[in-house]
């Protein structure tokens, strides 16, 4: 079986609420992106690990669905899904509380039972989900395309 590897790195300088830090990933795609204490836990510009990996969550469900409808044969027109990430207090920090996931798809000839029964696998199978110890929930729509 294949291993995939993907690089990430992490630049910081200075205290935890005062300074500073940068992102960057193998593919470029983030290069220098700057973080740190107000764009983690206020609006201040920049990005912060929960929104990575609410995105990624976002990205790897969506793929994952995708797989699901296209193997029942049911190859989606559009997926589009939002992650909303809760972060908690807790006592000794914090923590990656729950991932709701929200799911607006376009998808011809399927009827609702069996699209919701592929999202549900998709949700329980993707990476990203196996990977959080998280509560995850989905509030998946399927537009009404005839059958």
């Amino acid at each position: 079986m294949a291993h995939i590897k993907r690089h990430a790195s992490a630049q910081w300088a200075g205290s935890g609420k005062d300074g500073t830090g940068s992102l960057t990933t193998q593919s470029g795609v983030l290069k220098d992106t700057p973080y740190g204490f107000n764009s983690r836990f206020g609006d201040g510009k920049g990005t912060n690990p929960e929104e990575l990996i609410a995105v990624a969550h976002a990205g790897c469900f969506s793929m994952a669905t995708a797989f699901q409808l296209s193997g029942a044969g049911h190859p989606p027109e559009s997926l589009h899904c939002d992650a909303i990430l809760t972060m908690e207090q807790v006592p000794g920090g914090f923590k990656i509380a729950a991932v709701h996931l929200v799911l607006k798809a376009t998808v011809p000839g399927l009827d609702n039972e069996k699209f919701q029964a592929l999202a549900a696998e998709a949700k329980a199978n993707c990476p990203v989900s196996k990977v959080l110890n998280a509560e995850i929930t989905l509030d998946a729509s399927l537009d009404a395309t005839p059958l």
